[in-house]
């Protein structure tokens, strides 16, 4: 009986982030065979560490929701002024963006598709607590409704794909167009929301 060989967090990474940039380019129609491609594997590698693309698109996600996550909580003080904190988010999130448009882009097709479960989203949620609960608790009552709560999302990451387009087209006024999209995204979403 043949013995399988052992995965390789290496050739994990390579997949993701072949994942990452198919996806930006070709959306989540992108085949596992250019996925593959692009991560330097077989089809079938691929297939030993995802066992299939809804799980790849899974892991791919929350490997991505990570990453910013992480870029955001740095210097989170979470018993600081919350506006302040909620700036700092917003500043990190454009920065990620900025500096890594496929995985932007990949995890904002990825968020409106059908293809992530709620473990996904949930797991999300749950590796930086304080980052849900500080905006959680800045967040209008409004937006905060399950009936409304998707739509604030959404206001949320078209004003901040917005903001990241611009300050692309003009580098040298990045700071004044994330100052604005605060300031917008307050005013809109959380203005009010505080506790």
């Amino acid at each position: 009986m043949p013995v399988a060989r052992p995965r390789s967090e290496d050739k994990r990474m390579a997949i993701l982030e072949a994942a990452t940039d198919a996806i930006a380019d070709a959306g989540l129609g992108a085949s596992t065979a250019l996925i593959a491609r692009k991560a330097g594997v077989a089809e079938g590698t691929l297939f030993r560490y995802f066992a299939s693309k809804d799980e790849l698109y899974n892991a791919l996600y929350v490997h991505l929701k990570q990453d910013f996550c992480r870029s955001m909580i740095g210097k989170l003080d979470t018993n600081s002024d919350h506006r302040e904190n909620i700036r700092h988010v917003w500043n990190s999130f454009i920065d990620w963006g900025l500096t890594k448009p496929e995985a932007n882009l990949a995890v904002r097709k990825l968020e409106v598709s059908s293809r992530i479960t709620d473990e996904s989203e949930k797991l999300v949620t749950d590796i930086y607590p304080e980052l849900h609960e500080l905006c959680e608790k800045c967040i209008a009552p409004l937006f905060r409704s399950p009936q409304f709560r998707a739509f604030g999302d959404e206001i949320f990451f078209a004003l901040a794909q917005t903001t990241m387009d611009f300050a692309t087209r003009e580098p040298a006024r990045s700071d004044e167009f994330k100052a604005v999209g605060f300031d917008t995204l307050w005013r809109a979403l959380c203005d009010g929301g505080c506790a």
